[in-house]
């Protein structure tokens, strides 16, 4: 089978990163401006982008809320919690959301963008793929964050 003449990025170099997706994760990771933000691949633009930031006061269950059911997404969640010792920490977790009712095509866009992405982002903690929310629980980041 040839997939000549099929117009498709680069696999093994995935997908370049917005200058708009490298602020916003700053903003999350050094200024405290977003719990979160969850970013999607744009295939004409073809790079990451921001689709939709969460600000500061956002809950776990508004974020989980804000992953599309049936498309793929990248995610980076800002987890505060309280450690044994009665200390107030903070964890960035990357969070890969891949549900299993995704189209293949975009499992593997996302897939083979992931590790480029995931360079650019430096200082995450944490690292999670999710193919359903049971995956990405609260619990599931309290637990990794210990």
């Amino acid at each position: 089978m040839s997939f000549r003449g099929i117009s498709r990025p680069n696999a093994s170099s995935g997908m370049g990163v917005a200058d708009h997706s490298k602020s916003a994760f700053t903003e999350l990771q050094r200024k405290k401006v977003h719990r979160y933000v969850i970013f999607k691949v744009d295939e004409k633009k073809k790079e990451v982008v921001v689709e939709k930031t969460g600000g500061p006061a956002e809950s776990y269950d508004d974020f989980a809320a804000s992953l599309p059911e049936n498309d793929c997404r990248y995610a980076v969640y800002d987890f505060d919690f309280v450690t044994s010792e009665n200390c107030q920490k903070s964890k960035i977790f990357f969070i890969a959301w891949s549900p299993a009712t995704a189209r293949i095509r975009s499992k593997m866009l996302y897939a083979t963008s992931k590790d480029r992405f995931r360079r650019e982002m430096d200082g995450i903690h944490y690292e999670i793929q999710a193919t359903d929310p049971t995956e990405m629980d609260l619990e599931v980041l309290r637990e990794r964050a210990n």
